[in-house]
């Protein structure tokens, strides 16, 4: 029975082969979120709204992707879709999957964010008169980035890992070229840890990035520390001067 192999330890810890596997792993999670941010943003705005078709549309959205596995989800999309006609690559498979899941999760998040936003914001931008989106992009949502980010940064380190399910839908990335390396050199702890040390570097450094995100939008207010009364009078400025 062969034991720990050093060697094949360094051998692989520089593997172009993992290497890129790994960057598929980032570019991913970065897409997702992007795609989760979305839809998260829109059911959070829909669950929020006045209006009962939204509200319920979002419940029933976000009830279906946080009641069912990420997993179930994969497979249905990618093998269960083309039987009603809907064929998807496996790139826009584990898109589409892993961005609606991660939108429900996102939604709460980002709605919970704006609920804590004081009522006293939003009464003083419609008293002056400022526009919707306007009032959520200039007011509200930099106000609420305090709140979101933490769960946020969170929710994208559990995300760089949870890509690895979609090594079951044949999706290279870290996890499965892991995998059919394993096939090849029969090295199977050493590529594992590897891989673990990876994805461990990952976290990391998203860990020091979420941190310098969390102390920017900490500050009072935003980096400028204007206080929301200022912001809305120079926005409308700004938008009288257009």
């Amino acid at each position: 029975m062969s034991g720990w192999d050093w060697g094949a330890f360094r051998k692989y810890l520089f593997n172009l082969y993992l290497l890129d596997g790994a960057w598929t792993t980032v570019w991913l999670s970065v897409a997702v979120m992007v795609i989760g941010l979305t839809l998260g943003l829109g059911a959070a705005l829909m669950r929020m709204s006045r209006h009962r078709l939204p509200r319920d549309l979002s419940r029933f959205y976000i009830w279906l992707m946080r009641g069912t596995p990420l997993l179930v989800q994969l497979i249905i999309i990618y093998t269960g879709l083309p039987q009603l006609g809907i064929r998807l690559t496996v790139i826009q498979s584990a898109l589409l999957g892993l961005g609606l899941n991660e939108g429900a999760y996102l939604a709460e998040i980002i709605r919970a964010g704006i609920l804590s936003v004081p009522r006293g914001q939003f009464d003083a931008a419609r008293a002056v008169g400022m526009p919707y989106w306007t009032m959520l992009r200039v007011v509200i949502l930099p106000q609420a980035a305090r709140v979101i980010l933490p769960p946020l940064g969170n929710n994208f380190n559990g995300l760089l890992k949870t890509t690895s399910l979609a090594s079951v839908i044949s999706l290279e990335e870290l996890l499965r070229r892991s995998q059919m390396l394993i096939q090849l050199e029969f090295k199977v702890l050493e590529i594992f840890v590897v891989a673990a040390c990876y994805y461990l570097a990952m976290t990391s450094l998203w860990g020091v990035v979420q941190r310098r995100l969390e102390a920017h939008f900490g500050r009072p207010y935003g980096s400028s520390g204007e206080p929301p009364r200022r912001i809305i009078d120079r926005t409308l400025l700004e938008q009288d001067a257009r």
